[in-house]
């Protein structure tokens, strides 16, 4: 199966997308924070899915995603934010930085397992 990262400061977040994952066959990684989350990817580059908080200390997920798509190699990787953000803009806003998709926190089980299987699943349907 697939190797996720999540990239998340919050324990509580962390481990409710760490069982998702997990429930869904997959391998789960944990970073703390923006930076750690890059230096991950950088440093094993056969992770097949992102899943980003936005508000991290030391580097944020929309500094991440900037980066990220700023690298060529990581032009095709999936990257789900979950966040608390839910104004219109602010989810328009990392959408056309690069972000596949948006997921509002409080997590829902149903809603990120889906989200994942489109984006690792056969046709790969992700893309906004």
């Amino acid at each position: 199966m697939a190797k996720i990262l999540i990239a998340e400061d919050d324990r509580i977040s962390q481990k409710l997308a760490v069982k998702i994952v997990e429930e869904l066959g997959h391998t789960a990684f944990v970073s703390p924070h923006g930076r750690h989350a890059y230096e991950s990817l950088m440093a094993n580059n056969d992770f097949e899915l992102l899943l980003t908080d936005i508000m991290m200390p030391e580097m944020d997920g929309q500094q991440l995603i900037k980066t990220l798509r700023g690298d060529q190699q990581f032009d095709d990787l999936p990257i789900i934010i979950m966040s608390a953000v839910v104004g219109i803009n602010d989810i328009s806003n990392l959408l056309k930085l690069g972000a596949t998709l948006f997921l509002a926190k409080p997590l829902e089980r149903e809603e990120l397992q889906d989200y994942i299987t489109r984006c690792l699943g056969p046709g790969k349907t992700c893309r906004n």
